[in-house]
């Protein structure tokens, strides 16, 4: 079937506006010019014209002609990366930003940073309109489930952090949590410590979590410890009688869930005028700043979030640009020695 006449005469002048050859503000040639180039009616060159007109790229002088629109710069969709985290200003979170923010830029995407919360009022199909990809680090494995699920279901691409999420099919960017408590044990062991304890947090552990205690457990079997701490025992958490715990079990080394509750049971020690590391060895587990600032400064199991940081940014784009799903990956730990460890 041929093309319409008046669609002949649109693609020429839309050719024509397109290569330059009618610039800007070009005067285009009038509808009895075109019905005589053509061959057709004045009604089908008007009609040519007036489609121009309607979709905004000639404009009209009466009793002059018609003119080529000026063209509005089309807008670039600037491509955006949604970074959530649990709490925006949580002091045992490292700073994944210094290695996703150089590969980013690199790349030309913009990162969104928010709390996790940003999710509450938000559907899939916003996320999806809105963001190329996202970053989630996952406080626990239940949250926003239901949003995090239809996401899969329209294949939006989103890496996880520091816990896989095993009812998802994204993939996840963790420290080796397991090899980092068997670390601590081990280095304690080392130490001449026989009696090391684990010392938690909170009642709810994270997967995180477990893995550093199910390391600590494998460390205290493998170095054949008199003694270790149990997931029954109540007062092995810092909030509970910790104190009165390390004395009745006559521990002399301990490795905690993280910095946080490793600057605690010091501060709890100290009070109780126990001298750290002359009778107690402490370990914490993130190498957060306050670690290094403490007196006496901690030992720790450094997690590499720069390195997570850069890796995650790495997996997502390579799946946003290139539609390939990265497998799971594993970031190495490694001790950094301060001075709330010695010799036993």
């Amino acid at each position: 079937m041929s093309k319409p006449l008046y669609k002949k005469i649109i693609d020429d002048l839309l050719n024509a506006i397109e290569t330059g050859q009618l610039p800007e503000n070009a005067q285009l040639p009038t509808e009895k010019e075109l019905s005589q180039t053509y061959n057709v009616s004045r009604i089908t060159s008007k009609r040519a014209l007036t489609e121009l007109e309607s979709q905004g790229l000639i404009y009209r002088i009466q009793g002059k002609g018609s003119y080529v629109q000026k063209q509005k710069a089309k807008k670039k969709k600037v491509s955006r990366i949604l970074f959530l985290i649990p709490f925006v200003n949580d002091l045992s979170l490292g700073n994944f930003n210094e290695g996703l923010a150089p590969i980013t830029s690199e790349h030309h995407y913009e990162v969104i940073m928010s709390s996790a919360e940003f999710l509450i009022n938000k559907q899939a199909a916003d996320i999806i309109e809105d963001f190329d990809g996202m970053i989630y680090y996952a406080h626990n494995t239940e949250d926003f489930l239901d949003t995090l699920f239809e996401l899969s279901i329209q294949q939006f691409p989103v890496i996880i952090l520091d816990k896989k999420i095993h009812d998802l099919p994204y993939p996840t960017v963790q420290s080796d949590n397991f090899s980092g408590g068997a670390m601590a044990t081990n280095y304690l062991a080392a130490q001449g410590h026989q009696r090391i304890a684990y010392i938690f947090g909170e009642p709810t552990l994270p997967q995180s979590v477990r893995q550093r205690y199910l390391g600590y457990i494998h460390a205290t079997k493998e170095q054949h410890l008199s003694f270790h701490t149990a997931l029954t025992d109540k007062q092995a958490f810092v909030d509970a009688d910790v104190m009165a715990y390390l004395n009745e079990n006559a521990i002399t080394g301990v490795v905690c869930e993280n910095d946080l509750v490793a600057i605690s049971l010091m501060n709890q020690a100290k009070r109780a005028n126990i001298d750290i590391p002359i009778q107690l060895s402490v370990i914490g587990f993130d190498n957060i700043q306050a670690a290094s600032l403490i007196d006496p400064a901690l030992t720790t199991i450094a997690q590499d979030f720069k390195g997570m940081g850069k890796l995650a940014g790495t997996m997502l784009i390579e799946w946003i640009e290139n539609h390939v799903i990265p497998a799971d990956q594993q970031v190495p730990v490694k001790q950094i020695i301060r001075n709330s460890t010695k010799e036993n």
